[in-house]
């Protein structure tokens, strides 16, 4: 597959056809767009979060798990991070893992009947 397409553009080119992608649920091709450009903006958390959704839609739990931890170092406090983390750690059968990620979501909404 050609990759050039995806690394083509400007950042907010990009930016929008990853989104578009995503809108249109084909994640796998979206991830693939936000890849490098969370690469070059690594103090934005947007591209990063939105990458991290596209590989859990995409079931690449393990790199949903890894981006949405590079989330958390850049926003500690990225409520809907903490909880896609906790989502993606139960779908990996880690409900231990899970559970903090989960509670602080929920502390941090302010949703008592989240975990």
């Amino acid at each position: 597959m050609d990759t050039t397409y995806y690394g083509h553009g400007t950042p907010a080119e990009r930016w929008e056809r990853a989104r578009l992608f995503f809108d249109a649920k084909e994640y796998a091709t979206a991830a693939r767009v936000l890849v490098t450009l969370a690469d070059e903006v690594p103090e934005q958390v947007a591209p990063r979060l939105l990458l991290a959704r596209a590989y859990y839609h995409s079931a690449q739990l393990v790199r949903a798990e890894a981006a949405l931890r590079e989330v958390l170092e850049l926003d500690p406090v990225e409520s809907y991070a903490r909880l896609m983390l906790g989502r993606t750690l139960q779908r990996q059968g880690r409900p231990d893992a899970a559970r903090p990620h989960l509670r602080l979501a929920a502390a941090l909404t302010g949703d008592s009947g989240q975990a």
